[in-house]
């Protein structure tokens, strides 16, 4: 697993009270955890792959 130790996590503003997942951002990186188990680890992705994913959640393909 990554080590995220010390860097912030933010809780999704657009989450439920059941659904919450959180993000931390590094340099090169950026940590998805699901807040209500955050020792179970999280998923890395690059921020190149980050940007990638908002942007096709975020598009009508993405909405269908």
């Amino acid at each position: 697993m990554p080590d995220y130790f010390g860097v912030q996590w933010k809780k999704s503003s657009y989450t439920g009270d059941n659904d919450c997942v959180e993000v931390a951002m590094t340099v090169d990186s950026v940590g998805i955890r699901d807040s209500k188990a955050p020792a179970a680890g999280a998923l890395r992705v690059s921020r190149e792959g980050w940007r990638g994913l908002l942007a096709t959640v975020t598009s009508d393909a993405g909405r269908k």
